[in-house]
């Protein structure tokens, strides 16, 4: 099962992207040693459970090489048609090159081998693209729910206050902003920084103001 990607600029600038949703990493930057910038001690998450003994490379900086490497210098205000194609649907729509590498950014880093993006991996087997930040929360805070739903049917305890999820997005929030420090470091351009400081923004919304996420998407499910 893959998520496909084309990301058309102009004719010399035309990018494909093939995701397996499962993998251990993506099969273009498997072709190119990493860089510097990915190496696991390089701008460590302050919770990363891995070990340099172990995990020489960050798996979701080395996911992210090949993007930021093609995009490097490519002004994000650039329109560009977005591609997208999934197992159930295909998707097209002209943005500007921020939005379409924020929603790659996105499906790339919740199906990576990092141990704490992985609660995201159910998000990407429905990945939306071009999400809203109402429909983020909307999809985040169901799949939640889902889940605390089937805990109780096996007898475990439920999450109903939503606690949990609170303490993940903050575990999230500190990859991120890792991850936003590796690739200031690698990028000579500001598409890439903007795209994913606006992949951070929305999620690190999830943290500090779960509850107005909440009165935000309350008349889409009440009405």
């Amino acid at each position: 099962m893959a998520v496909e990607y084309r990301i058309t600029l102009d004719d010399e600038h035309a990018f494909n992207y093939k995701i397996e949703l499962e993998r251990d990493q993506l099969s273009a930057v498997q072709q190119h040693a990493p860089h510097e910038w990915t190496r696991l001690e390089h701008q460590q998450c302050v919770n990363c459970p891995l070990r340099s003994s172990e995990h020489s490379h960050c798996p979701a900086a080395v996911d992210l090489q090949a993007v930021v490497e093609d995009f490097s210098g490519l002004p994000a205000f650039k329109k560009a048609w977005v591609h997208v194609r999934t197992s159930e649907r295909e998707y097209s729509k002209l943005v500007n090159l921020e939005e379409g590498l924020r929603s790659l950014l996105g499906v790339i880093m919740a199906t990576s081998a990092c141990p704490i993006l992985a609660q995201l991996k159910p998000m990407a087997h429905n990945h939306l693209p071009f999400a809203s930040s109402n429909e983020f929360a909307l999809r985040t805070i169901s799949m939640y729910l889902m889940r605390a739903l089937f805990n109780a049917r096996d007898g475990q305890e439920p999450d109903w206050e939503l606690t949990g999820l609170t303490d993940d997005f903050k575990a999230l929030q500190l990859v991120n902003q890792a991850l936003w420090h590796r690739i200031h470091a690698a990028c000579a351009g500001d598409t890439n920084l903007k795209a994913f400081l606006s992949f951070f923004s929305m999620s690190s919304s999830m943290t500090y103001s779960l509850e107005t996420q909440l009165q935000k998407i309350r008349p889409m499910v009440m009405n």
